[in-house]
C-alpha cells in the first residue's frame, strides 16, 4: 500500500473503528476535568485535551512503527510466509468486523485485549482530572490498538525498514485524527444507537478491506481463481471479449533468450500483458521509473521469483517459461498491482 492509501484507510476506516474504545476513554478524561473546572467550561476545555491526546498518540505510534520496522528488517520472509501472513491478516480483519457487528460471541477472541492490570491503570488514568491525563492516555493507546491499527502494525513489520515502519503508522494515525477529533468531540452528545451505527459502518468497511486482502493473497499464490477472473469469466459469458494477440513480445538476444522490458510506474507495470513462448528462456529487464509502495517488489508467484527494485533502479531477472499454456501472473508482493504473461 502507498502512504496515500494508508492515510485514506485511517481517514475512512481507522477513525470509526477506534473511536468507540479510545474516544470513550478520552471523553471520560474530558468529563472528569470539566467537573473540576465547572466555573470555566469553554470549548477550549474540550479541544485542548483532544489535541494533546491526538498529538501524543501520533508520536507514540510513530515510535512504535520505527521499532516494528526495525524488527521486521531482522528477518526476510519467504514468499510462502508472506502468503500465509496475508491470509491470516485478512481472516483476522473479517473476525474483527464480525465481532463489531455482534454476530456471535466467539468472534470476541479476534480482539486483542491488554492485560487486566494495564487496563485498570489506563481506566484510572482516564478518570483523572489532571491537565496531562489526555496526553498520557494518548501514549497508552499503543497498548489497546483497534483491529485496523493492528493490521497497519503488521504492515510496519512487513516493510522491513525502520523509517518505512515509522512512516506507515505516522500516516495512518494522522489519517484517523480528523474523524477521531470530530467524533470524539461530539461523542458525549451521541446516543447509544448512533454509536452503534458508527461501529456498524466501520465493520462493513473492514469486511470490504478483508475481502480485498484475501483476494490479493489468493493472487499471490499464483492462482487464477480471483474475484477479477471470476467476474471476467461471467462477463465474457454474456458479452464479446477480445482475444489477446498471439505475437511474441520482445526480441531474441544472441543467446536465444526472449527479451522482455517492463517499466514500474506510478500507475503500475507497463506493459502488463505480454506473450512469451512456452518453455523458452526469458530475460526480463525491469526499470523502476516512479513506482512506489509494493510495486517495487516484483513477484512471479508460480516461479517463486521475488525481486526488490527501488525507484530509479534497473534489474534483470532470468527464468524459463512454463511449458503449460495459459497465464503466468506477475504482481507486487501484496498482490495488489498485477500483470500477466500469456504462455503461447
Amino acid at each position: 500500500m502507498t502512504l496515500w492509501a494508508i492515510f485514506l484507510s485511517g481517514l475512512f476506516t481507522g477513525g470509526l473503528a477506534c473511536v468507540a474504545v479510545q474516544g470513550g476513554l478520552l471523553m471520560t478524561s474530558i468529563s472528569s476535568r470539566n467537573k473540576k473546572n465547572s466555573i470555566e467550561r469553554t470549548n477550549n476545555n474540550k479541544i485542548i485535551p483532544i489535541i494533546s491526546f491526538i498529538g501524543a498518540k501520533i508520536f507514540a505510534y510513530t515510535i512504535l512503527g520505527f521499532l516494528l520496522g526495525w524488527f521486521g528488517a531482522l528477518f526476510k520472509l519467504s514468499l510462502g510466509v508472506q502468503v500465509f501472513l496475508q491470509f491470516a491478516v485478512g481472516f483476522f480483519m473479517m473476525g474483527t468486523a464480525l465481532d463489531l457487528l455482534r454476530i456471535h460471541p466467539i468472534f470476541r477472541y479476534f480482539i486483542i485485549q491488554p492485560p487486566r492490570f494495564l487496563s485498570r491503570m489506563i481506566m484510572n488514568r482516564s478518570r483523572s482530572s489532571d491537565l496531562f491525563a489526555p496526553l498520557i492516555l494518548g501514549f497508552f493507546t499503543v497498548f489497546i490498538p483497534c483491529g485496523v491499527t493492528q493490521v497497519m502494525m503488521a504492515l510496519s513489520i512487513a516493510s522491513g525498514s525502520s523509517l518505512n515502519g515509522a512512516a506507515i503508522l505516522f500516516v495512518f494515525i494522522l489519517g484517523t485524527s480528523p474523524t477521531f477529533f470530530i467524533l470524539g468531540y461530539f461523542i458525549t452528545k451521541l446516543g447509544d444507537s448512533m454509536q452503534r451505527q458508527s461501529m456498524n459502518m466501520a465493520a462493513y468497511a473492514i469486511i470490504i478491506l478483508a475481502i480485498f486482502n484475501i483476494n490479493n493473497a489468493v493472487a499471490l499464490t499464483g492462482s487464477s481463481f480471483t474475484l477479477e477472473k471470476i467476474w471476467k469469466g461471467f462477463w465474457c459469458t454474456f458479452s464479446f471479449c477480445k482475444n489477446s494477440p498471439t505475437e511474441l513480445s520482445g526480441q531474441l538476444d544472441e543467446e536465444g533468450r526472449q527479451i522482455i522490458n517492463i517499466d514500474i510506474k506510478a500507475s503500475g507495470y507497463v506493459p502488463d500483458n505480454l506473450n512469451i513462448k512456452a518453455g523458452s528462456r526469458v530475460k526480463l529487464s525491469i526499470k523502476n521509473i516512479d513506482g512506489s509502495g509494493c510495486a517495487q517488489v516484483f513477484t512471479i508467484p508460480k516461479l517463486g521469483i521475488q525481486r526488490s527494485i527501488p525507484i530509479g533502479i534497473s534489474d534483470n531477472i532470468y527464468f524459463t517459461a512454463p511449458i503449460t499454456l495459459g497465464e503466468l501472473q506477475f504482481m507486487c508482493n501484496a498482490g495488489i498491482v498485477r500483470g500477466r504473461f500469456n504462455i503461447i
